[in-house]
Order: C-alpha cells, then structure tokens, then sequence
C-alpha cells in the first residue's frame, strides 16, 4: 500500500495554534465538548489532530493472543473469564517461534507494532521469563512491542521494561462510579497502580476503555477524564465498541449509537493532542462510513489483521481496500522514538535471552491456573 502525496498544510501548522497539554479539565468541561453540534465537535477535533500529526497517517498494530482462556477475573464483557460459559477453551502459553511467526507475518501485512495478549491476572515467574524472550525476539524484527499481561509491579514492570518492551497495556475499562458494574475481581486502584509501575519504569502507556456497556453518558466522560489526568497522557488510547459475546453478561446489552462513539472519539482526540487514539475492537461491526467517520474525528490507530485477541477483527484486504478509499497510509516507526539502546547494551541483552532460553526446557507448557 504506497503512501498518496501528504496533505502540504498538516506539518505547517504553527505552535501557536497547538492548545497547551492539560491535565486538570473538569467534568463539566469534559461534557460541554460532548455536547456540541456534531460538525463543530469533529471540526474542533480535526484542528487539533491536523497540527500534532500527519492526518492521512494510521499506526498499524498487530494483536496476537499469545494465552487465551480461564482467566481468574469476572469482568463481564470478556469471553476470556473463567466465570462464563463463552465455549472459549483454555490454552497454552504459546512458543516462542510461533509468536515470532505471527510477528514476522504480521510486520508483512503493514504492521508497525506487534502486541501480544495474555489472560492472566497478573505473570507468575515463569511467564515472565518467556514473555520477556518474545519481546526480545520480536523487536529484532524491527517491530515496536506491546503486551497486556494483567496487573505488574513495579519489579515485573522494570524487567518487561529492561526486556525492551515498549509499551504496556492496561485499559481503565470506564468511570471510577460504573466500574463496580462490570468488574468485581480487581480494584480500579489496582488498574491506576499498573498503569504507575509501568510508567516507572520507562515504558510507554497504552490504556483506554470500553464504550456500549450500558454507561451513561457521563460515565464516558469520566472515563476520559480520569486518561487525562495521567501525566503524561498515555501514548495510546484504545477507544472501544463493546463486542457482545454469547455467554458473557452483556451479550444482550443495548447497542450504542455509533455517532456517539464518534463523539467520544473526537472529544478524546481534543483532551489528549499528543496520543495516538485507536479505533480499536468493535471495529469488525461498522460500517465504512462509521470508521471514516472515526478517521475524521482523530483516530489515528488501528488494530490490523485477522483477530482481535478472542473477537473478529477485519480482514487485511479490507483495511486496505478501506485505506485507498480514505486516502490513508500506515504510519511508519519513529526512529526517535525507538529503543536508545546501544549496540553493546541490545547485545548483552539478546545473550541474556538466548542464556535464559537454554535453560527453559519446554517453550510450550500450561500455563493457566490449575
């Protein structure tokens, strides 16, 4: 997919025409950009997107689902918990060379960033000595690395972070006041908590939350407040439709009305200049229209491919077919923005991982609670 000629009046826009970052806005404030006239909401939107990044520019993501099943926590929108009868199977920890496999495959197909997801409550030791050998291998490949794991402390963050990882993701999922509704088994605290070790220690934040779970309104604009209030912003910001699962308690919740997502999606584009905000799962559901509509409002990052951890995602083809129509090309790696290592510290690390690989006899074992 090559690139169309870029916008020449993107990159011209001045300093002083960029609002300052903020992290101290008000509900109130919050919901009066909600509540503006559509067009003026995205055209607000628009300016802000058009003088941080080029806007014909989409981060491509790739996310692979690297152990599936009997997750420990209730949240009741995931067919991955354990509480739920979804006929999703428990499985394996998968091989390091299959991951690699994917992430090779995946960096082929246009993808700048590789993510790999694990439905755990939080790494046992183990784990994290294999997930740290992906991250390792996969970053070899030129590709920027993300992984959700559950809960870190600040020690499990600091070894992902000395791993290479480059960022880390850990969603919010809603309003402080909804959250009890949709998840009992881990404190929003404890998610706040995460997201600080793995600022500590060095890495990139990605975290965002879940729209369509029956919320209100301004549960949607707490949800963004409380990402605002995180210094820095996070770096990405997944905004999601939630993808009703057979079998999960919110398989029959009402749906919502996409322009609303639209909507949700602007006002995070204006409250987070700097972040990447992804259209993310839900995706799979809209129509063109509504996802050029996203693209309008200030997305500028998707997840691509053909699954989205346990949920459909769509086809390749499509995202491109999609891509020409819209005008839009992937975003390329930011050398600056990649790891500062030198090559005698990414040396020294990559024989740590092959040391520790030879210790590890099976690369394929259960990992999932007994």
């Amino acid at each position: 997919m090559s690139a169309p000629p870029r916008d020449p009046t993107w990159a011209d826009s001045s300093s002083a025409s960029r609002p300052p970052m903020r992290h101290d806005w008000s509900l109130e404030e919050i919901e009066a950009l909600f509540a503006l006239p559509f067009n003026d909401l995205l055209f607000r939107a628009q300016q802000v997107h058009k003088a941080h990044f080029d806007p014909n520019a989409v981060q491509v993501s790739t996310l692979l689902s690297i152990k599936t099943g009997a997750c420990p926590e209730d949240c009741k929108y995931c067919p991955q918990s354990g509480h739920y009868n979804t006929g999703l199977g428990k499985e394996k920890l998968l091989e390091i060379e299959k991951v690699v496999e994917q992430a090779r495959a995946a960096k082929e197909a246009g993808a700048s960033r590789f993510c790999m997801g694990a439905a755990w409550r939080s790494p046992q030791e183990k784990d994290l000595r294999v997930v740290a050998e992906m991250v390792g291998q996969v970053k070899a490949l030129g590709l920027e690395t993300c992984m959700t794991l559950g809960m870190v402390d600040v020690d499990q963050a600091k070894r992902l972070a000395e791993a290479g990882l480059d960022y880390y993701n850990h969603n919010l999922d809603t309003s402080p006041e909804y959250y009890g509704e949709i998840i009992t088994t881990r404190t929003y605290a404890d998610r706040l908590d995460t997201l600080a070790n793995v600022r500590e220690a060095g890495m990139k934040v990605c975290s965002g939350g879940i729209l369509g779970m029956g919320e209100a309104p301004r549960d949607r604009a707490a949800l963004l407040q409380q990402l605002v209030r995180l210094e820095p912003h996070p770096e990405s910001v997944p905004i999601n439709m939630l993808v009703k699962v057979p079998g999960t308690p919110m398989e029959n919740v009402e749906d919502m009305d996409p322009l609303e997502f639209i909507r949700a999606i602007a006002v995070a584009r204006i409250l987070m200049p700097k972040s990447h905000v992804r259209l993310s799962a839900g995706r799979e559901q809209m129509d063109e229209s509504t996802q050029a509509l996203a693209f309008l409002a200030g997305a500028n990052s998707i997840f691509y491919g053909d699954t989205l951890l346990t949920t459909g995602n769509p086809q390749v083809e499509r995202d491109r077919a999609l891509f020409d129509k819209l005008g839009l090309h992937p975003e390329p790696i930011d050398p600056n923005a990649r790891d500062a290592r030198s090559d005698d510290e990414q040396a020294e690390i990559t024989l740590a991982h092959a040391i520790q690989r030879q210790r590890d006899d099976a690369l394929f074992y259960d990992a999932t609670p007994g």
